[in-house]
């Protein structure tokens, strides 16, 4: 109890420790049935205390008037908007009857409310992309704590709670529960989790919801860099395979055309063989018309038109003969272009296996830098 003429050194001693309470303290006191003095500290201040407010017969206050003893109560969020812890003090004259009552008023927090303050700064700048804290009540947001590097603007104190939000969805469950979401509601992609916080150690009766939201803009980039790194190596992969194909059948073909060449070749030389041939064909007819026109001559008059046949055999034959060089100038001539082709066919062929064992190495190097890029995307998705 307190004595009435006590009471003006209470109220100094609340003035002097007011701001000192770590979580806020707010004091009052009641005389008869109205709040005639306050003091609360910076930190913690409800609406409906104030000077000049009546309170109801049924509050532990007005009790603790009428019974004139110590009464201590633990209000509901549903009366004030939070929970409190109320310390009811009956000031008694000198008769020891109680006049009034000093009121003690606490706010009730969850350890991790009552720290957050402290706590919350330090860990939003742990992360390397910065991060966004914040605690709910069983209805809007309470606390708030941004870092340098990333906040969440529309997240304000007093933000009311939706079926859609994640801590109203942990509120039903009584469950903790993280989620990715993607850049198209909050501008950047993000990692949210959130976690009940209960009063109890049962967990039974939740009180609040502590949140973690985590940008997620780098791992977002490097998803990115691996999925356009694989869709380019699938493009070029199946471009070399394409290559590849072709460099086979252009080998292919080189093979049959050096095989064409060679036949070629060797066709030519049957008609130096055929030219050669047809020389001898004509030396023997020379010589055979040279034998007719001597005999021609002996037999005289008589052999005359023989004669006649003689000379246009020789001449057939100088005929055939002069023919024969022509025949070998030209097919020599076309032996040295094919040669010269066949040459440049061996060349053409040797750079196309070339070609083929550098596509294998190519796409074996693909095959490294495809598994790279996956085991890529595995580490963005982990961080």
């Amino acid at each position: 109890m307190i004595a009435l003429s006590e009471l003006n050194s209470c109220k100094i001693l609340a003035e002097a420790i007011a701001d000192y309470i770590p979580g806020g303290i707010m004091f009052g006191y009641i005389d008869g049935d109205t709040i005639e003095w306050v003091k609360s500290s910076q930190k913690f201040d409800i609406e409906l205390f104030k000077v000049g407010y009546k309170l109801g017969a049924d509050t532990g206050t007005m009790k603790t008037i009428r019974e004139n003893k110590v009464i201590i109560q633990d209000v509901p969020r549903s009366v004030y908007g939070m929970r409190l812890t109320i310390i009811s003090i009956p000031v008694v004259n000198d008769n020891g009857q109680a006049v009034g009552a000093m009121a003690i008023v606490f706010p009730k927090l969850h350890p991790v409310a009552a720290s957050f303050n402290d706590f919350a700064p330090i860990v939003t700048e742990m992360f390397h992309e910065g991060s966004f804290m914040f605690m709910t009540d069983l209805t809007q947001i309470a606390y708030r704590q941004a870092s340098a590097k990333f906040d969440m603007p529309a997240l304000t104190v007093g933000y009311k709670l939706t079926p859609d939000d994640l801590p109203y969805k942990v509120i039903q469950s009584k469950q903790p529960m993280s989620y990715d979401v993607d850049e198209t509601k909050w501008g950047v992609p993000i990692y949210a989790a959130c976690f009940p916080l209960f009063e109890d150690e049962e967990k039974q009766n939740i009180v609040a919801t502590l949140n973690v939201i985590l940008p997620k803009v780098t791992a977002h980039t490097l998803r990115e860099m691996a999925n356009n790194l694989e869709s380019g190596l699938s493009g070029i992969s199946a471009a070399i395979e394409e290559l590849t194909s072709s460099a086979s059948e252009i080998h292919t073909n080189e093979q049959s055309l050096n095989d064409s060449i060679t036949e070629i070749i060797g066709i030519t030389e049957q008609i130096n063989d055929v030219s050669a041939f047809i020389k001898e064909i004509a030396d023997e007819t020379k010589m055979l018309g040279l034998n007719a026109a001597i005999e021609a001559a002996r037999a005289g008059d008589a052999g005359r038109g023989f004669g006649v046949v003689a000379e246009e055999i020789r001449k057939l034959s100088d005929q055939s003969k002069s023919t024969v060089p022509k025949i070998t100038e030209l097919t020599n001539n076309i032996k040295i272009k094919v040669e010269e082709a066949s040459r440049k066919s061996l060349i053409s062929l040797s750079a196309t296996q070339e070609q083929a064992a550098a596509t294998e190495e190519i796409t074996a190097s693909l095959e490294e830098i495809f598994a790279m890029s996956e085991e890529l995307a595995k580490i963005a998705q982990q961080l």
